[in-house]
């Protein structure tokens, strides 16, 4: 589970509950059912109009890659790579071939692959990072989709309160129904824009930046791999990799 991402939601609606109550509110003053119904089906539905299905259905299930966490230990990736470029320049790159059992990346292993077939170096430069660049920019499809939502719900909010507010103009003459409508008008624009705010955007931007490290991650692999294929010399290739690794990930790699 990503902490930073749930906790982060949380901890803002606390804050502004909190600042509420400090100020006199009541929580419960927020709680209009007609308000979220207008601002969050409105919001899924216009959501649901601007993308064909397919791509709606993965946008939502992409909030879950904001929510966890996927370990990859960069540093036990360079080690592998590195015992790899070793057994190429002792053995040949044709011994990789007895060693491919043992990866379980499906990407390192395909990259492999190409290597122990013999691809020529440009052919398999190209067909890898082909393959990096249609992944990312199709999976980044789905933090479009939450950026969709953080831009629709805050007009969609607006919405809710100019309903809100046509219905109190349709009851002056009983004030009992006064509180009611206004209430709901102005928590509609609340829904809108907290939901925008503190949930659909930070959402998009942490998919985003984990689809970033995904593609670098993949990045490193298809050096080392295209690496082992030159012949470059494993010292070389290890400081190599930890350029690629980044600044984050450098000390992982010389740990290990």
């Amino acid at each position: 589970m990503d902490i930073t991402t749930i906790g982060g939601i949380l901890f803002a609606i606390a804050c502004i509950l909190g600042g509420q109550a400090i100020e006199g509110g009541h929580a419960s003053s927020l709680m209009q059912a007609t308000a979220a119904i207008i601002v969050f089906g409105g919001t899924t539905g216009a959501v649901a109009v601007a993308y064909p299905l397919p791509d709606f259905i993965r946008g939502m299930k992409a909030a879950k890659r904001a929510m966890t966490n996927e370990h990859h230990d960069i540093g036990k990736l360079i080690a592998d790579i590195l015992e790899l470029a070793g057994v190429a320049r002792r053995d040949g790159v044709l011994a990789l071939e007895s060693r491919m059992a043992n990866v379980t990346d499906p990407f390192l292993k395909r990259a492999l692959q190409f290597l122990v077939d013999g691809v020529d170096a440009t052919v398999a430069r190209d067909a890898l990072e082909t393959e990096i660049h249609a992944e990312f920019e199709e999976e980044s499809l789905t933090a479009k989709v939450w950026e969709s939502f953080g831009g629709f719900s805050p007009t969609v909010g607006i919405l809710g309160a100019v309903l809100g507010l046509i219905h109190v103009m349709e009851n002056l003459a009983d004030p009992s129904k006064l509180g009611s409508g206004i209430a709901t008008a102005f928590v509609a624009t609340v829904y809108g824009v907290g939901f925008a705010n503190l949930v659909a955007l930070p959402l998009a931007t942490k998919i985003k930046r984990k689809l970033n490290l995904e593609k670098e991650r993949k990045t490193l692999i298809a050096e080392g791999v295209l690496s082992i294929q030159e012949g470059l010399n494993p010292r070389v290739l290890e400081e190599k990799l930890r350029a690629y690794a980044g600044p984050h990930l450098a000390p992982k790699a010389e740990a290990a």
